[in-house]
């Protein structure tokens, strides 16, 4: 199969119940890393170290610890408090024993685009100092920076080492973009893939809702993943790929039959059978 070397992740947001129960469903699915949320780890028993043990119990790695929202470009009143969060985020990956923080750019209507170079610059340089990277993505509804190719255009200006980028079909696709905005990115600056699908295209008033409640398992909808699955194949990508599914209706299935399904569709996406 393709991609076979790539390290398959879930999202835990796909998943419901408890942290241990959305952790012990992925790792018998058969995942090799998990995204885990802040939330998880304030729900989960004990601290973010006997997370770290659970993690480990269950084989599982972690593919990155999130989100750190609305940070880059944070107006004056919020700038401060949003580096202690950012602080507080890092230290607690630290913990988890994560590798990578992921930062989105930012949605808030305040966010001033002449900061965001230099916050994000500031973001890898204290991540860097704990041994740690930063992954930024473009989200759809983002402020400024909405698609992949304008998140690359920072990624290169803030010219960090251990900076680089989250590739989520659904901000590509939703947008009615393609594979192009992926044009000139070395894969080694791509640090995740993130894949989900839809039927149909929301409109601009619905888009924020649909993404954080009916998104799709891969191939169940009509985004051309197949365009992104034979283009990452092809450029040689090697880094973690999976699922980042917000759905409502998933949320209310049992955590190990929803794992077990995602990880088919993943696959049978990777390997071109959805064709």
């Amino acid at each position: 199969m393709r991609f076979n070397n790539n390290p398959l992740f879930i999202n835990t947001v796909l998943l419901g119940g408890s942290t241990e129960e959305k952790l012990k469903a992925a790792s018998q699915a058969g995942f090799d890393q998990v995204e885990l949320w802040r939330q998880d780890v304030e729900a989960a028993s004990g601290d973010a170290s006997d997370v770290a043990k659970l993690l480990d119990n269950h084989r599982l790695a972690l593919t990155d610890y999130q989100v750190l929202l609305d940070f880059d470009g944070a107006p004056d009143g919020q700038r401060e408090s949003k580096r202690q969060e950012a602080l507080q985020m890092l230290d607690t990956a630290v913990e988890l024993g994560a590798t990578t923080l992921l930062t989105p750019a930012s949605t808030h209507q305040g966010c001033i685009a002449d900061r965001e170079e230099e916050d994000i610059r500031w973001l890898a340089r204290q991540a860097g100092k704990r041994g740690l990277r930063v992954a930024f993505e473009a989200m759809a509804w983002s402020t400024h920076i909405n698609n992949t190719a304008a998140a690359w255009q920072l990624v290169q200006k803030v010219n960090e080492p251990n900076l680089g980028l989250v590739v989520d079909a659904f901000h590509i696709f939703v947008l009615n973009r393609t594979v192009d905005d992926l044009a000139g990115i070395p894969m080694d600056k791509i640090f995740l893939v993130q894949l989900s699908d839809l039927v149909t295209l929301p409109s601009h008033d619905h888009l924020v809702d649909v993404a954080r409640h009916q998104r799709l398992l891969p191939a169940e909808g009509n985004f051309p993943l197949s365009s992104l699955a034979d283009y990452l194949h092809q450029q040689g990508y090697s880094g973690p790929i999976g699922l980042e599914v917000f759905s409502d209706r998933y949320h209310q299935l049992p955590p190990a039959e929803v794992a077990s399904k995602a990880l088919q569709s993943l696959k049978k996406v990777l390997s071109g059978g959805d064709r």
